[in-house]
């Protein structure tokens, strides 16, 4: 698929706030106007945004798209440090700015005619404009979805409108099945067998989810979370080890080929 001349550069764009809404305790949701970018994100990719000034807002922040609705970009987040805490504050009206498309976005092979998202916790977040895409090139989708307890399970809007088939799992058994999504994961590609399989959440789910996926001889890929600082590549502070060498998440990922991450306990995603 050939993407619009405009997504091979980055824009620098000036946002406004539409909405700021409380999801869940520590969740919310951010609706900014950003038409430029709107028009060209991809499903997986990000944006670097500059939430406020001062010391402790010199760098900026990525955040994935969930989706993207007209001229604007829905981004969930989890407020964990300073810059959430800050964004959580952000009122309808308020600006920032923010540079995008960023990063490699999730890939869609030709003849897939069925698609496993598996979903933990924020890991919703980069899959919402995935599933759509799925739904809308004809593309069946399933969703495994996992989290500590039904109110953080994220995202059922946009699943629930597009996928066939939403299997859920919670640590407390509040909904779904009690216990982790990787059991879920393990049942659906025996008996829901998937061409592809799309995950995206903590990274020790995330690394049985994978090999989960390889021991069925199911295509995998997965998005990794690392520290981006200046989003372009140039800091090498989002190092993901490969088996091809170490690469940037901001610009060769964040999204990978699960076949050729090579899992390093010792890159662990910051909170921001």
């Amino acid at each position: 698929m050939t993407l619009p001349a405009e997504t091979e550069r980055k824009l620098l764009e000036r946002v406004t706030v539409l909405a700021n809404d409380r999801v869940t305790e520590g969740v919310g949701l951010l609706v900014l106007e950003s038409p430029r970018v709107a028009r060209v994100v991809r499903p997986g990719q990000f944006v670097h945004l500059r939430i406020s000034t001062g010391t402790d807002f010199v760098l900026r922040r990525p955040f994935s798209i969930h989706r993207v609705e007209e001229d604007r970009l829905h981004i969930l987040y989890q407020v964990l440090g300073t810059g959430t805490r800050a964004l959580a504050e952000k009122r309808r009206g308020e600006e920032m700015d923010l540079i995008g498309p960023l990063g490699h976005g999730w890939h869609i092979p030709d003849g897939v005619a069925h698609a496993l998202l598996v979903a933990g916790g924020l890991g919703a977040a980069p899959m919402g404009m995935l599933a759509e895409e799925l739904s809308a090139a004809g593309v069946a989708v399933t969703v495994a979805q996992g989290a500590p307890c039904a109110d953080r399970l994220v995202g059922r809007g946009v699943f629930d409108a597009t996928a066939r088939r939403v299997e859920t799992a919670t640590d407390d058994g509040s909904e779904g099945q009690r216990g982790f999504v990787t059991a879920l994961v393990e049942s659906l590609l025996v008996s829901d067998r998937p061409d592809i399989v799309y995950v995206c959440g903590p990274e020790p789910m995330a690394r049985i989810v994978t090999a989960q996926a390889a021991a069925a001889s199911v295509p995998c890929q997965v998005s990794l979370e690392r520290l981006m600082a200046c989003g372009i590549g140039a800091c090498l502070s989002c190092v993901v080890t490969t088996r091809d060498g170490q690469r940037r998440a901001c610009v060769d990922g964040p999204v990978f080929d699960a076949e050729s991450v090579v899992w390093d306990t010792s890159e662990i995603p910051p909170k921001h």
